[in-house]
């Protein structure tokens, strides 16, 4: 059969990836050489190739991603059973600004057709979303958006109902930050039209709602609180109705590539998705940011490792305090319930070969290129600057991918190893990690990420990817979460619960 396949990321790295597995006493390849597997080593999982005594730091990515607990032979496996992060409690950091590099300017197709709304943002859709402001409601809206797609059809680009977990029994800044999302997804451009439905005496009523929501257009939010209605499902269709006849005036114009917002997402994360996936996601945010768009980067605990990477990219010293404000905040909030603050990875990235949490944080910030952080953002804040931002929020996909919406993102690119067939409100690209995954859940997935290891370059497959962004952005195609109806909203919750 040959010598199997061995990936060295960087020339400093003491550790390689065993793309196929190797059996003991099987040899197998990597740039650097040919070395024989002591051990039987799994699919994707970390093979020594140097010898380590007990203490000895694990380089993957040209950096640590933690030390050996006993010694390990060269050709050894390396994971959880001799391996353990060097991640322990806060941290004092210096910003020690690196030379930015150049954002990439390629001569590549740079406009897209988009929906320009009153205040100059762009939707990539133009639908209706009912948005309850309470679970309460959540099947009431549900109901209400049914029946209005019996009654009017697809006029637009669909009507959907986003039910959500959170609206009353919440206090103080919980329910302030529920408040905060709910208005920034009220607002998103790829809303035609928005019909928020109230039961109307949950914590969230309208009164205490409309005040944080502000100002909006009259003729694209419509407002109904349940309880006052005699039949509110048929108050609501009719609503519905008189969205849509707005709606069904917008057309897509011509805008430049600068108007969009990508938010960037990693959920069942393997050892590939670091070296293939996540920077094919870096390339675009490098493309889009030096094109003057936007590209967002949340999951604050899977930057803890590898944060100092991004603070040292921060545009100035304001930018990398507020950096460090987001990490040691996040870290509090662990302290604050008495847990730990490096409880990860999950059992689903340890099975796919990711052993510390260093090593994820590593692979995960992948995903926003080299691009300078420009900003940081909290719950529900929409995305004002150009270039990277970091944006405040957990690991979890549907949390994180909520706050990606609120920030304004218009589409979300979405990597997996380990496959995750979850979407959101707007379009969520999947990229596979790896071919198998995406030849086996075919189904779930919008692009493979995987061909890197069969031969592609990494332009190739990036200028192919940003072609796909271009035409989903401009409605020519659907994304798979689209067509399978994946389309779901989860709000943070952190707090007393009445």
């Amino acid at each position: 059969m040959g010598k199997k396949r061995l990936i060295q990321i960087h020339e400093r790295d003491n550790v390689a990836i065993a793309v196929d597995g190797v059996a003991a006493g099987a040899e197998a390849e990597y740039e650097g050489g040919c070395l024989k597997a002591r051990d039987e080593i799994p699919t994707d999982h970390k093979i020594a190739l140097a010898d380590m005594d007990p203490g000895a730091a694990v380089i993957k990515y040209g950096n640590v991603i933690g030390f050996t607990t006993q010694p390990v032979k060269k050709g050894g496996w390396v994971h959880s059973h001799n391996m353990r992060t060097g991640l322990e409690g806060m941290q004092e950091y210096t910003y020690e600004p690196v030379p930015a590099v150049a954002e990439s300017r390629d001569a590549v197709r740079d406009t897209f057709l988009g929906y320009v709304r009153k205040n100059g943002e762009v939707g990539t859709r133009n639908e209706i979303w009912v948005i309850p402001t309470v679970s309460c409601v959540n099947h009431t809206a549900q109901m209400i958006a049914e029946r209005a797609r019996a009654r009017y059809g697809e006029p637009c680009d669909g009507i959907f109902a986003y039910p959500h977990n959170a609206g009353c029994s919440q206090l103080g800044e919980d329910h302030r930050v529920t408040q905060e999302i709910l208005a920034s997804i009220i607002k998103h451009p790829n809303a035609g039209g928005v019909l928020v439905v109230s039961l109307g005496c949950e914590n969230n009523n309208l009164e205490e709602f409309r005040p944080i929501l502000g100002e909006v257009d009259e003729e694209r939010v419509r407002f109904m609180v349940a309880q006052e209605e005699q039949d509110e499902i048929e108050k609501g269709v009719g609503l519905i109705g008189s969205l849509l006849a707005c709606a069904r005036k917008d057309q897509r114009t011509e805008v430049p590539a600068s108007k969009l917002k990508l938010g960037f997402k990693c959920g069942g994360s393997d050892a590939l998705s670091g070296i293939t996936a996540n920077p094919l996601c870096g390339q675009i945010a490098d493309l889009l940011t030096g094109k003057g768009g936007t590209a967002i980067l949340t999951e604050v605990p899977e930057m803890f490792g590898a944060e100092t990477i991004l603070m040292n990219r921060a545009d100035s010293e304001k930018t990398f305090g507020k950096i460090v404000d987001l990490i040691n905040d996040f870290k509090r909030y662990y302290m604050d319930y008495g847990q730990p603050i490096y409880e990860n990875p999950a059992p689903g990235n340890k099975a796919g070969g990711i052993t510390t949490l260093e090593e994820k944080s590593l692979g995960c910030i992948q995903k926003g290129g080299h691009a300078q952080v420009t900003d940081t953002l909290r719950y529900g804040q929409r995305a004002q600057k150009q270039g990277l931002n970091l944006m405040n929020g957990p690991g979890n996909d549907s949390v994180s991918i909520t706050n990606l919406v609120a920030s304004g993102a218009q589409l979300i690119l979405f990597t997996t190893g380990r496959g995750n067939p979850l979407g959101t409100s707007v379009p969520a690209v999947k990229l596979a990690s790896n071919s198998s995954l995406y030849e086996r859940k075919g189904h779930w997935f919008d692009f493979n990420a995987g061909t890197l290891l069969d031969g592609r370059t990494m332009k190739e497959l990036r200028d192919e990817l940003w072609e796909l962004v271009l035409d989903i952005a401009s409605g020519k195609r659907m994304t798979k979460n689209e067509e399978n109806g994946y389309k779901e909203i989860m709000i943070f919750k952190n707090g007393v619960l009445l």
